[in-house]
């Protein structure tokens, strides 16, 4: 235990009556002043160090101190983006208070950070039913509500949980992204800010770094419309596309300039461009963000800047968020090009792989012809449930830029015989690098509702980094490959990817 440990659990010792001489013995100290000591340095976000007291307090006695040990475990472990120790170590306030809506609650974000949304919607509504008022699942309920793209009735649960418990950081910055959907930028950095208000002074998290040049971002837009559609004669947008290699090409403008090639790119939350392009085209960085990606370099410090117009075809927008991908990563076998999503710009999409057709719109026609209708839940990134054999669930992202089915190693760890079987190591890169652990393993068994797909070869990636910043486990990533045998439709409006056989 460090100095300044020793000193805070005495102070604790002291308020609770106990002598120094308690510091003697260890298993003398009361597990009460565990707790307290736990609670403070969670508070100070110094994580590890409450991670070990919670454990210690954990061994009481007292069926209170237990519970609320076990809760302080949960919630660490998730702000460590240690998810499936976060989702193991739930597990046991189901059988300490299996009718306490808070530990319910708390239980949902733990099915939440380990991809399983539907799991952790139950739960939040579980708790709302035993009590209307528990701040804990309201909030969850907005992100549940929120992914489902029904961000009016989110921002309303994300501003109850607020008012709930206005002290509580976490919903400060659940507000600011569901009014950031919402285009409500200004609305956005200022619930941003009381976010960063309500962090400790030594906070130094990248979600913490990320939210502080969010909000210099953000208030660039002030007196401009965010994502402004320009009027069209028509509510959809056809344009053709070419594949070239795995990757679906797209031709667009820039702020009125010569037509540039985009990669058709769902796996991004953002418009992307090159620093060439940028230097070109005078887009000018606002501030630098954070990115995560396949890649041995994990996070990475970008640009992000602002388009004054962007246009594919008929679409045409304006005030546009963009990434600018500066400083470059070298060694590797392509340049960093450009990208989009219109996802990203919060509009429904349909790729059509068999007449090289993308349709773009608010709003897409039903079809009732489709093969496969499965739910669709856009948190930051398009995502569908999976299952590998017939036992794991996992969330995995669908990446038109991607090329491969792949898998990520936490996910490929909870196999049960993913150690048994040989592993072919694979030299694989992403927008992070090159990811030195890529490998190929055999032999999974692979479904989307009720398409399966037997005896698969899965590559399994290091999305440690990616999943850390977006929240939750990104259990795999659906590719082209894969993709590339339907007309795909990301309908937003209705939650749903459908998948119509060519």
């Amino acid at each position: 235990m460090r100095l300044r440990d020793r000193a805070a659990l005495a102070a604790c010792l002291a308020a609770l009556g106990f002598g120094a001489a308690g510091l003697l013995a260890a298993d003398r100290i009361p597990a009460s002043a565990h707790l307290q000591l736990a609670e403070q340095l969670y508070a100070e976000a110094r994580l590890p160090e409450a991670l070990e007291s919670y454990r210690q307090a954990v061994e009481s006695d007292v069926p209170d101190v237990r519970l609320t040990a076990t809760s302080g475990i949960v919630r660490t472990l998730i702000r460590m983006a240690e998810f499936r120790q976060a989702q193991e170590a739930a597990a046991n306030l189901e059988t300490l208070a299996p009718d306490d809506p808070a530990a319910i609650a708390l239980y949902g974000d733990a099915l939440w950070s380990a991809g399983l949304f539907d799991e952790a919607e139950a739960s939040y509504e579980r708790a709302l039913a035993f009590d209307p008022n528990q701040a804990v699942a309201r909030r969850g309920h907005a992100q549940a509500l929120a992914a489902r793209n029904q961000l009016d009735a989110a921002l309303e649960e994300a501003l109850m949980a607020q008012r709930l418990a206005p002290l509580e950081s976490e919903y400060h910055h659940t507000v600011g992204f569901i009014y950031e959907r919402l285009h409500r930028f200004d609305d956005a950095a200022a619930a941003y800010g009381e976010y960063v208000t309500r962090l400790p002074p030594n906070d130094r998290t990248d979600k913490a770094a990320w939210a502080r040049s969010q909000i210099r971002f953000l208030r660039s837009f002030r007196n401009r419309v965010p994502l402004e559609m320009v009027e069209s004669a028509t509510d959809r947008h056809t344009v053709p596309f070419r594949l070239r290699g795995d990757k679906v090409i797209v031709r667009g403008r820039i702020n009125g300039g010569r037509e540039l090639e985009f990669v058709l790119d769902t796996g991004s939350e953002m418009t992307m461009v090159s620093r060439q392009t940028a230097e070109r085209l005078d887009i000018l960085p606002v501030a630098y963000t954070l990115s995560a990606g396949v890649g041995s370099v994990g996070l990475r410090g970008l640009q992000i800047g602002r388009l004054d117009e962007l246009e594919f075809g008929s679409l045409a927008l304006r005030n546009v968020p963009v990434l600018i991908k500066n400083p470059e990563l070298g060694d590797l076998p392509t340049r960093e090009g450009e990208g989009f999503s219109p996802l990203a710009l919060g509009l429904s999409m349909s790729v059509d792989y068999g007449r090289r057709e993308l349709t773009i719109g608010r709003d897409l026609p039903v079809t009732s012809n489709a093969d496969l209708e499965l739910p669709l839940r856009l948190h930051r990134l398009a995502l569908v449930r999976g299952t590998l054999d017939g036992v794991r669930p996992a969330s995995f992202v669908v990446d038109t830029g991607g090329e491969v089915i792949s898998i990520s190693t936490a996910t490929a760890s909870s196999l049960d015989r993913a150690q048994q079987v040989r592993r072919i190591p694979l030299k694989v890169y992403g927008t992070s690098g090159w990811d030195p652990e890529a490998f190929l393993l055999p032999g999974v068994n692979l479904a989307f509702d009720t398409l399966s797909m037997p005896n698969q070869a899965l590559v399994v990636l290091n999305l440690r980094t990616p999943s850390a910043l977006l929240g939750f486990q990104v259990g795999g990533i659906v590719g082209h490959r894969f993709l590339s045998r339907y007309r795909v439709d990301f309908d937003l409006q209705r939650s749903v990817l459908r998948l119509t056989a060519l």
